[in-house]
């Protein structure tokens, strides 16, 4: 017999995955943000919209969410992941230069914003707990939404970028201490509010020194063990238990589970594996991601700003500017330019997704009543779908009024070796006599490499060797494909290189490809491919044997070295041309087959 199937659940997941595979791709191809396309979803299919009519018109319980619970689990993980991936693009030098700002600009903004909100709520009849709960929870802002619309915009290493990050991240420290004094004065305890701040930071201090004391003795070795056995399968399996085990030990030290996953990211991002990971997991997050936008819309109560319109919109215009308003005041007194503190600003203006999971936690106690807990929510998800706009009014602002954008000379830590730098492929005895070549003459490289063994020992070279699979457009992009000026293919196998040389240039058809080649007609197969420069081995070994048979038959070096240029030079000139005649005479082999296909 068997066991029962949750339909509810299964139907629930169906409306996701739909909307992720039809709506999103109709909302791209008209030229908005798919985080509007989800959040639109979620407000329309969702048990407070569409869902709501679901007695009357039973087909919509196939085409909505019948219960929130039901994705609400895979929504969490999304902004885990997010957090996972931020952590693997800091290091621990880039987060000493934030100090200043995370503990200054985004203490004070919450500080700020906290105070004047929560008297905002008590002026308008909430009691002072509950008003402070209100002010905290309204003060955050969207993490989920503001990185991921930052990385789209490649806009996270600008000035605006780096002071909404850093203020993020305090938020992200905030709501350890603000989850507690909630369970605090739902239990309806006496005890000093300043005695629970210390105790959660504390807790928090000791549960992510015990992730940072494992991960350093674990996260390698483990790593270096699961790449060893070549199962993508196995990689994939280690990341997730990488992620969900920090996530853990950080909910069990009443942390959010994120915060767990961005100190492992940010352990894993000092490892050789860093690249293969962003790759893997990437499309996960985007889906994951999705899916907490879907359910973040669903908490848009439409039938509430119908019902009061006014107070709705009115609540919404009023936390926007209130923390716009201390957003920017804050950011000028930090040193940020005109430009960068009006983008921060408006940015962070709206409310963010922890505001649902603290006010959640006051309902459930009983500090807040329904009433009261819907409005909130409702509010917090109308600003954040706001959010995409009011990013395009920042930079339509900027623009319009030409303020200055300046660039801090601290983000020079992570952007250097970030433009023109070259990738070279393979990491072999051949890939690391020219990855030495490079660091010699002081060019930026990143060397990709699947064997772990090859990877350590360029890294302990002092090399940027990172394991992987090259043949991945998705690893390609992590390291940057875009920004860089050359790729230089060094591995050994034919098949990979002509794959390589393929991805390369449909995903880079400008970009200097210089590959090695098995032989003469190889090269002249890569030609007709389209690399700039290809390398035989039995061209330039024969030529190596030449220059040292001549000299050491007392031939001056000088006169060798110019002949030996010059033949590689016309040995390159007849493998060009070899390989163009090949390919016009393909061209009119196949054009008479195009005219008459019927013909003999």
């Amino acid at each position: 017999m068997t066991a029962p199937v949750n339909i509810a659940a299964y139907s629930d997941a169906l409306v996701v995955l739909g909307t992720a595979g039809i709506v999103v791709p109709l909302v791209r191809r008209f030229g908005f943000s798919p985080v509007l396309g989800y959040l639109g979803a979620g407000a329309l299919l969702g048990p407070l919209g569409l869902g709501s009519l679901k007695t009357i018109f039973p087909l919509l319980y196939w085409v909505t969410v019948v219960d929130i619970k039901n994705v609400a689990g895979i929504a969490e993980l999304g902004v885990v992941f997010l957090l996972f991936l931020i952590g693997l693009e800091l290091s621990y030098e880039r987060l000493h230069t934030m100090r200043h700002l995370v503990f200054g600009l985004g203490g004070l903004q919450i500080v700020v914003s906290t105070a004047l909100l929560g008297t905002g709520a008590w002026l308008l009849g909430s009691k002072p707990g509950v008003a402070l709960v209100i002010g905290a929870c309204l003060a955050l802002s969207s993490t989920a939404i503001v990185v991921e619309l930052l990385s789209q915009q490649r806009r996270l290493t600008t000035a605006a970028g780096r002071a909404s990050f850093a203020v993020l991240l305090a938020q992200d420290l905030a709501v350890v201490p603000l989850l507690l004094l909630i369970a605090m004065l739902g239990a309806g305890s006496g005890g000093s509010i300043v005695n629970t701040v210390l105790f959660a930071l504390a807790n928090a201090a000791l549960a992510i020194g015990v992730i940072v004391v494992v991960g350093r003795v674990v996260l390698r070795p483990l790593f270096r063990l699961v790449a060893s056995t070549g199962a993508s399968e196995l990689f994939v399996a280690a990341i997730l238990f990488v992620i969900v085990a920090t996530g853990v030990i950080a909910a069990l030290a009443d942390l959010s589970m994120a915060l767990g996953a961005f100190v492992a990211g940010l352990l894993l991002a000092e490892t050789e594996y860093r690249k293969a990971i962003e790759a893997t997991i990437e499309p996960f997050k985007g889906l994951l991601l999705g899916v907490f936008f879907f359910t973040v819309g669903m908490g848009i109560d439409i039938a509430e700003l119908a019902y009061q319109p006014v107070r709705l919109l009115g609540a919404v215009a009023g936390v926007i500017a209130v923390k716009v308003a201390v957003l920017f005041v804050l950011a000028r007194l930090f040193g940020k330019p005109w430009a960068a503190a009006v983008e921060t600003a408006l940015l962070l203006g709206p409310g963010g997704e922890f505001a649902f999971v603290g006010i959640g936690s006051a309902t459930t106690l009983g500090l807040i009543g329904a009433g009261v807990s819907s409005f909130v929510l409702t509010v917090t998800s109308l600003t954040m779908a706001l959010i995409p706009a009011l990013s395009l009014l920042a930079r339509w602002l900027t623009a319009r009024a030409q303020l200055p954008v300046a660039q801090p000379a601290e983000l020079g830590v992570t952007a250097a070796g970030r433009q023109g730098h070259a990738i070279v492929v393979g990491y072999g005895r051949v890939g690391a006599v020219v990855a030495a070549m490079l660091a010699e003459h002081k060019v930026a490289f990143i060397a990709l490499d699947p064997d772990p063994v090859a990877v350590a020992e360029g890294r302990r070279a002092g090399h940027q060797v990172y394991f992987g699979d090259a043949v991945s457009a998705a690893l390609m992009k992590s390291c940057e494909l875009e920004k860089a000026s050359a790729v230089i293919v060094t591995t050994h196998e034919r098949r990979k290189i002509d794959e390589m040389v393929t991805l390369v240039r449909e995903l880079r058809p400008d970009i200097m490809i210089i590959a090695r080649a098995r032989d003469a007609a190889h090269a002249r197969h890569l030609y007709s491919e389209g690399v700039t420069d290809a390398v035989p081995e039995t061209v330039e070994a024969s030529l190596q044997l030449s220059e040292a048979a001549l000299v050491g038959l007392g031939i001056p070096t000088g006169p060798v070295i110019a002949s030996i240029h010059e033949k590689r030079d016309g040995f390159r000139g007849e493998l060009q041309a070899a390989a163009g005649a090949a390919g016009r005479d393909a061209t009119r082999s196949i054009r008479p087959k195009l005219r008459r296909p019927g013909s003999a």
